[in-house]
């Protein structure tokens, strides 16, 4: 696991501050990528129409950050009021669905395109499946993953 800036807490704080939106509580949760969760008010100005204003807050703040601390130190995520997480659990439960019809139908689904980082959560989501491989394809926006049932492989094997 890459540990993110020293005072990512700190940084994301004032980067509220500046923008002049106001926040309830700011925690970080660790894992693969380091979340900064924000409770605010002011959410819907934030995330924008379909979260594009939400992921331009993201890459400006990690390239802030990748400038002054290192690309090991840009590894984090800024959600608020639970969107992205909200979303990932739209793409898991599609990813889940879909890999059932791969293995009914024995036959390879694509998924819709998705960001890097859907991408690697849906990655991790089938990682010790025996039945479905995932691998993805495409290029730039059009990126997505397709899910590729596993012939001869047998449930709970």
């Amino acid at each position: 696991m890459v540990k993110p800036m020293p005072d990512l807490h700190a940084f994301v704080t004032e980067l509220f501050s500046k923008l002049g939106v106001s926040t309830d509580s700011i925690a970080l949760s660790e894992g693969p990528r380091t979340v900064v969760r924000v409770q605010s008010p002011d959410a819907q100005a934030i995330v924008g129409q379909d979260g594009e204003s939400l992921r331009a807050l993201n890459t400006i703040a990690r390239r802030m950050v990748e400038k002054k601390h290192g690309e090991e130190a840009a590894n984090f995520l800024i959600d608020i009021n639970d969107y992205h997480e909200n979303q990932l659990e739209v793409v898991r439960k599609n990813a889940l669905m879909l890999a059932q019809r791969a293995r009914l139908f024995k036959h390879d689904v694509e998924l819709p395109p998705m960001s890097s980082y859907e991408r690697l959560v849906v990655h991790e989501l089938f990682a010790d499946d025996a039945e479905i491989k995932t691998e993805s394809a495409g290029e730039g926006k059009f990126r997505h993953i397709v899910l590729k049932y596993k012939a001869g492989a047998t449930a709970g094997a």
